[in-house]
């Protein structure tokens, strides 16, 4: 039932129709007042700050962590935010503030470009972070679709709370597919999610010590991956897997997990591939070379839209809400 076991780096290996999916999880300190770290930047390679120092990392940004303007094509971003906060700007005009359990889901279609900037907003506690992001290919007829973004808000998202027969718990966070009559909310319209004949599910599953859990069938020719990231040791479908390691399962039979004695996290990827071929380069994704070079040239020739913000790493003002206010104008508020 399982094909291969390896462990997990900074960049997750995925299979299709999934392109990577990232793992983020910072410990960062105070706020300084202007949603940066009150803490020293010297000794990070600013703008490149991947190392971890400290327990957390500035990535691109200078001031702000996080990553300031950059372009995409040809595939969609899903961003599950389980703590902290993810303010959002686009080139067409967009822009938010999402976390605490949000998860934004955006096609990037055939061209956008966004700044993704995690605001510290708290000035007299720490400002921990912890969030996926999960690059979901694109079918290439939709790999020109119109660039969007859709926010499923944490009230949306199905939490299933169970318990196995010796009544040890099991927690359930539906982003996206089915768990017997429960359904995660649909995801973008021009998503090879939202045919729910693909069967694409993330899950993030939260099992208690020693909690045994059964992961349903699926039709034959569905990608399955179990990441497990965090925890000491968990049993699945017979074999003991170490913390922080990835499960590539062979078989679409239900597959039995059971935890071993502390708390563990797994993610669940699946979903039917896509089957055509894949070429990247950096912030692009097509299917082939050329249609890389002509995403280049379109970049070069019209910025995607341009950027019509006042700085290359917009953040929202520190007391607001979480909100999305979407080119079109329209805005939902939800506190």
């Amino acid at each position: 039932m399982i094909k291969n076991i390896k462990p997990l780096a900074f960049m997750w290996e995925t299979r299709d129709p999934f392109l990577f999916c990232v793992h983020h999880r910072d410990a960062y300190p105070t706020g300084d007042g202007k949603m940066g770290p009150a803490a020293s930047l010297s000794g990070r390679n600013i703008g490149q700050d991947f190392d971890q120092k400290d327990g957390w990392n500035m990535y691109h940004g200078h001031h702000v962590p996080g990553f300031p303007a950059h372009p995409h094509r040809g595939f969609e971003t899903v961003t599950v935010v389980l703590d902290g906060l993810v303010d959002h700007h686009d080139s067409a005009g967009a822009t938010g503030r999402y976390g605490k359990g949000d998860v934004q889901w955006m096609t990037a279609g055939s061209g956008l470009q966004h700044a993704e900037m995690f605001p510290l907003v708290n000035e007299n506690k720490a400002n921990p972070m912890e969030l996926f992001q999960i690059w979901l290919n694109l079918p290439s007829h939709s790999k020109t679709a119109k660039p969007a973004f859709k926010m499923l808000w944490s009230e949306s998202i199905p939490v299933i709370q169970a318990k196995d027969k010796q009544g040890r718990k099991i927690e359930t966070r539906l982003i996206a597919g089915r768990l017997g009559s429960t359904t995660a909310p649909a995801p973008a319209p021009d998503s090879w999610a939202a045919d729910s004949t693909n069967q694409v599910a993330i899950w993030v599953i939260t099992l208690e010590a020693e909690a045994e859990f059964s992961l349903p069938a699926c039709e034959p020719g569905i990608n399955r991956d179990l990441y497990f990231y965090e925890g000491g040791s968990v049993n699945i479908a017979n074999q003991e897997i170490p913390g922080y390691h990835a499960v590539e399962l062979a078989a679409p039979d239900a597959i039995h997990i059971k935890n071993g004695p502390e708390p563990s996290r797994i993610l669940l990827l699946q979903g039917r591939p896509i089957g055509e071929p894949v070429a990247r380069y950096g912030p692009f994704v097509m299917n082939s070379q050329a249609e890389i070079q002509k995403a280049f040239e379109d970049y070069r020739a019209t910025q995607f839209g341009g950027w019509p913000w006042d700085r290359q790493d917009p953040v929202n003002l520190a007391e607001q809400g979480r909100f999305a206010r979407y080119s079109d104008g329209s805005e939902e508020i939800k506190e």
